[in-house]
C-alpha cells in the first residue's frame, strides 16, 4: 500500500476511493479512525494505516432536525431530518457517521446495537465531488 501522511486529506481521499482507513500504532496495536498520526495510548508516532472491514454495530445515535446548511442543501430540514451516530466497528474502534437507511422521524424504531455496513456518500460533482462516511442497516 502507498505510504500517505496519516492526515484528514489522505483519510478523505481514501473515503473518495470507497475505503475505511484508520492508523495503528506499531509499538501498543491501539487504532484510531479517523487516523491519527501520534497514538494517544502511548504516545509513539510509529503508525501505519490499516483498512477497517466497514461493519459493526450502531453504539449512540441521534436524529437532527435542524440541519446545518450543506446539510440543507442535500434536503435536510425539519421535516426531513437525519441520524447521525457512534458506530462501533467489529475491529473496536468508534467512529462517528451518519446513519442512511434509517426513517429518521421514527427514532423509536432505530436500535441501539443494530448491525451496519459502511456506505460511501457521494455529494457534488467534478472538482466539487465529496465523499461522505456513512453506515446503513445490514
Amino acid at each position: 500500500m502507498e505510504q500517505r501522511p496519516f492526515s484528514d486529506i489522505s483519510y478523505e481521499q481514501y473515503l473518495a476511493e470507497g475505503k475505511l482507513m484508520g492508523s495503528r500504532c506499531k509499538k501498543c496495536g491501539a487504532l484510531f479512525v479517523p487516523p491519527r498520526s501520534i497514538c494517544i495510548t502511548c504516545y509513539s508516532s510509529e503508525m501505519e494505516w490499516v483498512e477497517m472491514k466497514g461493519e459493526g454495530r450502531l453504539h449512540a445515535f441521534t436524529c437532527i432536525t435542524v440541519a446545518p446548511p450543506f446539510m440543507m442543501e442535500q434536503g435536510f430540514d425539519r421535516k426531513h431530518p437525519y441520524c447521525s451516530g457512534v458506530v462501533e466497528l467489529e475491529e473496536g474502534v468508534k467512529v462517528d457517521a451518519r446513519i442512511d437507511g434509517v426513517d429518521a422521524t421514527k427514532p423509536e424504531e432505530i436500535s441501539i446495537g443494530m448491525p451496519l455496513r459502511v456506505k460511501f456518500l457521494h455529494w457534488g460533482e467534478g472538482g466539487n465531488r465529496q465523499t461522505y462516511l456513512a453506515f446503513q442497516p445490514v
